[in-house]
């Protein structure tokens, strides 16, 4: 680093700002396919319902964050439109269009994807309450300041990146260390790759590994979230300290957050946090004469006199006053990490930056699934119910879970939480009612309808108790999991006579 301009981090900027923007394109087309469905006109939890709700109050409006929806009338067609927006806005960045201009094109860019996809969250009730979201959100914005490819990137924005990656990686370490006992006792991972809400296709191979292996993984877990975060801050020191051990020791606290994140994306489906988590610890990794830019004429008609190491000047007071803008609105996220009560995932202010994040304070010990099962037959206390297949939650025994991460399946998410206590809720409800009309956009969430478009008599929601099978109990059965009965959650249950075709 050379005072204002980060003069060795022009590759980190270009993994930067291609990553996110391609998260962006993940995150759009995820919207694209599933919104309508789950949020639209004739969604589960439809969004025109929602903000006529917020309208009929100023508090209940102040309760919404910004949206384009407050200003225009939501429509499924207008949400399309804005997806395609986005993706092709997004697609311009991960190809480098914009950043070959001067430093406020790829910040308008980036200004637009934020606030695109702000317009998504702010109404996206349930099935945008997770904390990759808010992460992508504040992602977006920073990248925004990066600048341009023919200068370095500055030295401020690169430090804002550090702190995010700080609060993302601390702040889930604390939340372990401060939640279940089995994060103290290092037992948790002996249960995490079996219970977590949508295992892949090598989660089981990682639950059958020993005991004291998964005990090298929690204590791995803490090193790298409690302590490995601290040394990302160390190449500042090469302002003041000559050599470059301080970068040496920046890009090994880097290389070890992406190595354990790389652990999480192989036996795991979080969406795109883990894959946001190892574009975002690159901002740590300098590498000297790689993407440095020339300090003469730099972009945006400011020449060498008004610029510092290539920076236009009016960029150095952008760049800068968003630095003291984060300064301030930073102090809530700090604090929080040392209260004894730690908020995971959220937001002190409307625009969603400068948050606080964290995850899987407590690990689930069992594996209670929901399977929805329904019959076209009259009488339901005879009948053979037949199951519906989801793409990603555990149902059949015999299927191979699948790599769905950075996709983001919103439905199947959400059914992880229905056996802790949410089976009442409204959308799940609504998701029900909507397989007795056999809603074909409804049906398109799902991987297997055992109907066939043809409307079920009754529909029901039974719980089962999932495990991975042993290497034995595989060989006799060729089942990747054990499932035994526990009851009948819902139902059975069918359309009222009104309503029925």
């Amino acid at each position: 680093m050379e005072g204002f301009a980060a003069v060795d981090f022009g590759f980190a900027r270009e993994v930067l700002q291609r990553g996110i923007a391609a998260l962006y394109v993940i995150a759009f087309t995820s919207t694209l396919l599933q919104f309508p469905a789950l949020l639209g006109e004739r969604g589960l939890l439809p969004v025109p319902r929602l903000l006529q709700w917020a309208a009929t109050s100023k508090a209940r409006t102040r309760m919404l964050r910004p949206t384009v929806f407050r200003l225009v009338r939501y429509t499924d067609a207008r949400l399309r439109i804005l997806c395609a927006g986005g993706i092709l806005v997004a697609l311009s960045l991960v190809a480098g269009l914009p950043q070959l201009g001067a430093p406020w094109v790829p910040m308008l860019c980036f200004l637009a994807l934020w606030l695109g996809y702000m317009s998504i969250t702010s109404v996206g009730q349930t099935f945008y309450g997770f904390g990759w979201e808010m992460l992508l959100l504040e992602a977006g914005f920073l990248a925004a300041f990066l600048g341009s490819a023919d200068q370095p990137p500055p030295t401020v924005v690169i430090v804002l990146f550090w702190w995010l990656v700080f609060r993302l990686e601390f702040g889930a370490g604390l939340i372990k260390i401060r939640g279940g006992s089995e994060w103290r006792d290092l037992t948790a991972l002996m249960y995490h790759h079996e219970t977590q809400p949508m295992p892949g296709p090598l989660s089981r191979q990682a639950h059958l590994l020993p005991a004291w292996f998964h005990r090298g993984e929690v204590v791995g877990n803490h090193v790298a979230q409690l302590v490995v975060p601290w040394f990302l801050f160390a190449p500042v020191l090469g302002l003041v300290v000559p050599g470059p051990v301080p970068a040496i020791v920046g890009a090994v606290a880097a290389a070890l957050v992406i190595a354990t994140q790389l652990w999480l994306v192989a036996t795991g489906n979080f969406a795109w946090l883990n894959w946001a988590t190892i574009v975002l610890a690159f901002s740590a990794i300098g590498l000297p004469g790689i993407g440095a830019a020339s300090s003469a004429g730099p972009a945006g008609g400011a020449g060498a006199a008004g610029a510092a190491g290539g920076i236009p000047l009016y960029w150095i007071v952008v760049t800068a006053a968003v630095f003291g803008g984060y300064v301030v609105i930073s102090w809530p996220a700090a604090r929080n990490l040392a209260a004894r009560r730690q908020l995971m995932n959220a937001s002190f202010n409307r625009w969603q930056l400068a948050n606080a994040y964290g995850a899987f304070g407590s690990v689930t010990r069992q594996r209670v699934e929901v399977v929805v099962e329904g019959t076209l037959d009259d009488d339901p206390r005879t009948t053979a119910w037949r199951e519906y297949g989801f793409h990603g939650k555990p149902g059949d025994p015999r299927a191979i879970p699948r790599q769905w991460a950075p996709y983001h399946l919103r439905l199947d998410w959400l059914m992880w939480f229905l056996p802790l206590g949410r089976i009442d809720e409204d959308w799940f409800q609504a998701f029900l009612g909507k397989l007795l009309e056999a809603d074909p956009a409804t049906l398109r969430l799902i991987r297997h309808d055992p109907f066939v478009g043809e409307r079920p008599s009754w529909i029901r929601a039974r719980t089962y108790l999932y495990r991975f099978s042993t290497r034995a109990e595989f060989r006799a059965t060729h089942r990747r999991w054990i499932r035994e009965p526990l009851g009948v959650a819902i139902g059975p249950v069918r359309l009222a006579p009104s309503t029925s075709p």
